[in-house]
C-alpha cells in the first residue's frame, strides 16, 4: 500500500502542514507590520527557541505517554493562540503568537516519529524516505504559508488571516481520532541503546557543526529574504511568493534527498546537496530584483532542504532513549542554532545589507558540504 494511504501517515503529514503553514506565515506577517530587520530577526528567534528548546521534553513526554494527545493538542494549541495573536493589539498579540509556537513544539518530535515508524511498517525499513516526505509535508506548509499570507493581506488585510485557524480545526481533530489507540512509542532495546552510547563524540560533534550551517543558512533565507524582497519595491505578494518559492524548492529537495540517502552513502548526498546549494545563494547576492530569482530561490531552498532529514534519521540511530526524544534533541538543536544565528544575521543586514549576509550564507553551505563527508555511517 503507498504510504500516503496510509490514514496514520496522511493526517500526520497534514497535520504537518497546517503546523508550519502557521509558522511561516509569521515572516510575512511582521514584515507586513512594519518591523525592521533586526526586530524581525529578534522575534523570529525567539519564537524558534520557544518551539525548539521544549521540543525534547515533549519528545521524552510522548516516548511516556503516547503520541494522541501531544499531536492533535500541538495542532488545536496553535489554532487557538495564533486566533489570540490575529485578534489582540501589539505587543500582546505578540506574545501570544510566541506561546503558539508551543504547539509546533508538542507536534514535531512525536509526528517525525510516526513518519519514521510507517516507513519502517510499510516500506521495507525506509525511514529515510518515509521520513523526508513527512518533512516535506512541512516545508509544503512553508511554501504555501507566505505566498497565502501574502496574497491574504494584500486582498483582505489581517481579519482575512483567520482562514488559516478554522481550516486547522477539523486536521488538529482528524489526528486525534487517527491516533486514538494512542500505542507507545517503541522503547531501544539494550543492545541497541548500547550501540548508540558508544557513538564517537566526533561523529556527534560533526553532525551538530552541519545542522547548525545548515539551518543557519535557511533561517537567513526564509526569514529575511521578504524584508529584502519589500526593500527592493515589491508588494506582499511577490515578497511573500518569494519565501514561499524558497521552502517549496526545500520540499522537492526534502524528497529526493530522502530518496537517495536511503541508496547510497547519507553523508555523500548531504555533502553535495550543501555544495549544490552554495551557487544559486551566491547569484542571489548579485543580482538584486531580478526574475532570475524566481528560478534561484527555489534551487537554493532544494539544495539546504535536501539534508533535514538526513540529519533526523542520522540523530534518531546515535542518540540513547527513546525514538521522540531523539528527534526532539535533533530537531530542537537545529531551530535553535539557527535561530541564534539569525539574531547576528538580522544586525548584520541593517549594518551592511541582504546581499552581505547571502555572501556569508554561502560560505556557511560551503564549509557545510565538507563535514558532511565526514559523517561515516
Amino acid at each position: 500500500m503507498p504510504i500516503y494511504l496510509d490514514p496514520i501517515f496522511s493526517f500526520v503529514s497534514l497535520s504537518h502542514f497546517m503546523v508550519d503553514t502557521f509558522n511561516a506565515s509569521r515572516p510575512v506577517l511582521l514584515t507586513y507590520f512594519g518591523l525592521s530587520e533586526y526586530e524581525i530577526a529578534l522575534f523570529s528567534s525567539i519564537y524558534i527557541w520557544a518551539s525548539a528548546l521544549t521540543q525534547p521534553l515533549f519528545g521524552w513526554l510522548s516516548d511516556r505517554m503516547g503520541p494522541r494527545w501531544l499531536a492533535g493538542g500541538g495542532v488545536l494549541w496553535m489554532t487557538v493562540f495564533y486566533s489570540l495573536a490575529l485578534t489582540l493589539p501589539g505587543n500582546a498579540g505578540l506574545i501570544c503568537l510566541i506561546i503558539a509556537a508551543l504547539g509546533s513544539s508538542a507536534f514535531h518530535p512525536v509526528g517525525t516519529v510516526q513518519a519514521a515508524l510507517r516507513g519502517r511498517e510499510l516500506m521495507k525499513g525506509r525511514e529515510a524516505t518515509s521520513t523526508s516526505l513527512f518533512f516535506t509535508a512541512g516545508q509544503m506548509g512553508h511554501f504555501v504559508g507566505p505566498v497565502i499570507t501574502g496574497l491574504i493581506l494584500a486582498y483582505l488585510k489581517v481579519p482575512g488571516m483567520y482562514i488559516l485557524p478554522l481550516v486547522s480545526i477539523p486536521i488538529g481533530l482528524g489526528i486525534l481520532y487517527q491516533l486514538r489507540e494512542n500505542h507507545p512509542h517503541p522503547q531501544p532495546v539494550k543492545t541497541v541503546s548500547t550501540r548508540r552510547s558508544h557513538a564517537g563524540w566526533i561523529f556527534i560533534l560533526l553532525l551538530m557543526m552541519v545542522a547548525t550551517l545548515q539551518s543557519w543558512a535557511q533561517a537567513n533565507m526564509v526569514n529575511l529574504i521578504p524584508k529584502y524582497i519589500k526593500d527592493l519595491g515589491q508588494s506582499a505578494t511577490i515578497y511573500g511568493s518569494m519565501a514561499g518559492l524558497f521552502m517549496g524548492g526545500s520540499a522537492l529537495g526534502n524528497v529526493i534527498g530522502g530518496h537517495f540517502a536511503d541508496r547510497y552513502p547519507k553523508r555523500f548526498v548531504a555533502a553535495l546537496a550543501l555544495l549544490f546549494s552554495s551557487v544559486p545563494i551566491f547569484l542571489i547576492s548579485r543580482i538584486g530584483w531580478s526574475g532570475w530569482l524566481y528560478v534561484l530561490v527555489p534551487l537554493a531552498g532544494a539544495g539546504t532542504g535536501a539534508v533535514h532529514s538526513i540529519m533526523v534519521v542520522l540523530a534518531q540511530r546515535i542518540i540513547p532513549g527513546g525514538m521522540a526524544l531523539a528527534s526532539g534533541l535533533i530537531l530542537g538543536f537545529i531551530f535553535s542554532s539557527g535561530a541564534l544565528g539569525l539574531i547576528y544575521t538580522g544586525h548584520l543586514a541593517e549594518l551592511y545589507g541582504f546581499p552581505y549576509v547571502l555572501t556569508l550564507t554561502t560560505g556557511m553551505v560551503l564549509v557545510a558540504s565538507p563535514l558532511a563527508l565526514l559523517l561515516k555511517e
